[in-house]
């Protein structure tokens, strides 16, 4: 009698132990069950990923557009100052895109002038042009940064909601139990999901923007180099006509 009582309520122990196995195993096919089962830190770290996506494909478009062929765009824009077409040289930099072209109009905008003065009036336009290409850059970089604290966030939450269920059922409730301990690893995992490509990209995209800030830096010397000379020539050829 008893052994038959036994052997029956192990049935349905184990009855009940396989179904809540399928419920657990169910519930995480596809991807909405997986984003269902990171609970509520999983839509800040899903709309982190979004913006962070938005952000490299804007930077992205805007930096291919402002790289120009330096070398070349220098090359005319001094041979047409040493022919003294200076309005010429202004359609150019008006016709160019980029921060580069930018710089060199305020120049070329201010020739005859002294050098200082050409310098002040490159450095000014510097620093509307490098915001620009710095834009939405620190939003990628706190996404990059914050993105692995809201995993760690939604990890420490699902612990707790697992420790509830073992504190109050044991480890009858499979389902409670493991669904806890899903929360804290799928949000680990989707915090470092986006992190890690956001990271990796935002680190690329600073190094491109320093590298044009670096080619700015340089075509504004020569710049200045070329403005400067052009004056000291016209002077000395007016000299010699005297």
């Amino acid at each position: 009698m008893f052994s038959g009582l036994t052997m029956l309520m192990a049935a349905s122990k184990s009855s009940v132990s396989v179904t809540n196995t399928i419920n657990v195993l169910s519930k995480k096919t596809g991807l909405a069950g997986w984003i269902s089962q990171g609970g509520p830190m999983m839509i800040p770290i899903i709309v982190g990923s979004v913006v962070a996506l938005a952000i490299v494909i804007e930077r992205i478009l805007y930096l291919r557009r402002a790289r120009i062929d330096t070398e070349r765009f220098m090359d005319k824009i001094k041979r047409v100052l040493k022919a003294n077409r200076v309005m010429e040289a202004l359609v150019i930099c008006e016709n160019t895109p980029g921060p580069i072209a930018n710089l060199v109009r305020a120049g070329i905008e201010l020739h005859g002038k002294k050098k200082h003065e050409i310098k002040e009036a490159i450095e000014e336009a510097s620093t509307r042009e490098v915001p620009k290409l710095e834009k939405f850059l620190p939003a990628l970089g706190t996404i990059a940064h914050i993105s692995p604290l809201l995993g760690l966030l939604g990890t420490v939450v699902g612990m707790i909601k697992s420790s509830d269920v073992l504190a109050t059922r044991g480890t009858s409730d499979a389902v409670g139990l493991i669904g806890g301990i899903s929360e804290a690893l799928i949000t680990t995992a989707a915090g470092l999901f986006v992190a890690i490509p956001a990271l990796i990209l935002y680190n690329y995209l600073i190094n491109k923007v320093n590298n044009l800030v670096l080619e700015m830096e340089i075509r504004s010397t020569e710049l200045v180099n070329v403005l400067t000379n052009k004056d000291k020539t016209s002077v000395s050829k007016n000299w010699e006509r005297i």
